[in-house]
């Protein structure tokens, strides 16, 4: 298996003027795979090298993230465009989204009709008076204390899985995550490598697409997308509520549960071969 620095970097110009960076590895049809928060391209390239063989995949560090760079005026809108540069830069028709970055890819196959497939993993669209964006005030206060140990874990405990540290006190977590956070921001990272410091501050921009997707599936129904929904049973509650409005709205969309997994399937971390099985068959189709 080639390594994880097995790529070449590129960029698209935004509408704005605004450079978003991507890498790119494989050959084939162009694929193009939009991360979620608290990501950034290289949490997908183990799901690109298993797709390579059959797309040019493309990851972009979307805006505010590694090399790209930030709008003035951000907004879900202002994502959107970023990935439709790209898809212009690339001609590629095929979209990948994780989490947020499934919410950019569903406005932009909204407004651009050059996107033929789309596969969504738990876009967290706001669908009912659900409380799913609470711990957001936890994160803000946080950030506005410089306190990113605490602002990490309002993220891991509100949007992430299941997991060891959701169930550990704050007074344990909090302090050990600004320790690792002050740590890593004094090492000298390679230019395509993202600092966790940096992730939860860009943090900001996944809770503005959330609030801003409130009405996005009533402008789906007509869609001729065909568009293929993803998640995992461990998964947060109403992910998968949102998941089976889209599935009974979209008229062109089927869906897949992955029993043993959870939000961050895609990941690096997570069992990306589960998840480019299911995008190969989708996007290609089988031998």
């Amino acid at each position: 298996m080639a390594s994880l620095k097995d790529y070449t970097t590129n960029f698209a110009t935004s509408q704005d003027g605004t450079k978003i960076h991507y890498r790119q590895l494989g050959s084939g049809a162009g694929l193009v795979l939009v991360h979620g928060g608290m990501m950034y391209s290289k949490n997908f390239m183990l799901l690109a090298k298993l797709l390579a063989n059959n797309f040019t995949v493309y990851i972009p560090d979307r805006c505010g993230r590694g090399l790209s760079g930030s709008h003035d005026n951000y907004s879900l809108i202002a994502e959107s465009e970023d990935l439709q540069a790209i898809l212009n830069k690339t001609g590629t028709q095929n979209a990948f989204g994780l989490s947020s970055g499934a919410i950019i890819v569903l406005q932009t196959a909204v407004i651009n009709s050059s996107l033929k497939k789309i596969a969504l993993f738990e876009p967290p669209i706001l669908v009912d008076n659900s409380n799913s964006l609470a711990w957001t005030d936890n994160y803000k206060l946080a950030m506005s204390k410089g306190n990113y140990g605490k602002a990490f874990m309002s993220i891991v405990r509100g949007a992430g899985d299941s997991s060891l540290m959701k169930t550990l006190p704050s007074f344990i977590t909090v302090p050990f995550m600004n320790f690792a956070i002050k740590a890593e921001s004094k090492k000298a990272l390679p230019e395509d490598e993202i600092s966790l410091k940096s992730l939860v501050a860009a943090m900001q921009y996944d809770i503005e697409v959330v609030n801003e997707s409130r009405g996005i599936i009533e402008k789906c129904k007509n869609l001729t997308t065909d568009i293929l929904l993803l998640g995992g049973q461990k998964s947060q509650h109403f992910l998968k509520i949102t998941l089976d409005v889209l599935n009974a709205t979209l008229p062109n969309a089927r869906q897949v549960k992955f029993p043993d997994s959870g939000h961050l399937a895609a990941d690096n971390s997570g069992k990306p071969e589960i998840v480019a099985d299911e995008l190969r068959i989708f996007f290609r189709g089988k031998d």
